[in-house]
């Protein structure tokens, strides 16, 4: 069982900025390595949403529309870690977020493509 953690969340004011990290510690990390991620996200009341994936070796990368130019992911496998820059952050960003690593080396948008996840992390955005 791959384990992922996830830290960086919290309140946050809107057009404000917060850097979310997943972390395989331990001998997960390998895996990971291997494996394309994704950030999900899943707001109360709303269906979980795909927001940004990586490949295994960070050479690609694929955002929602909602996120384009405002939140970036990158990995640092060396690390075993992945991360979500999120900039200029609106009210409806808030949501748990959660890191997941794919059956492949590549990311999807499709939640059911993914074998392990994090337990996420809570980000909220004030108006």
């Amino acid at each position: 069982q791959v384990q992922l953690v996830e830290s960086g969340g919290g309140l946050v004011q809107a057009g404000g900025s917060l850097r979310l990290s997943c972390a395989a510690p331990g001998r997960t990390g390998r895996t990971i390595g291997a494996s394309g991620m994704g950030w999900f996200r899943q707001a109360p009341g709303k269906e979980r949403e795909f927001v940004a994936g990586i490949t295994w070796n960070g050479g690609d990368t694929y955002y929602a529309d909602s996120v384009k130019g405002r939140f970036t992911i990158s990995r640092d496998n060396a690390k075993n870690t992945v991360y979500l820059e999120m900039n200029s952050l609106k009210p409806e960003d808030t949501a748990v977020y959660r890191c997941a690593a794919s059956l492949s080396s590549v990311p999807s948008t499709d939640y059911e493509r993914y074998r392990y996840w994090g337990q996420g992390t809570q980000v909220t955005v004030s108006s």
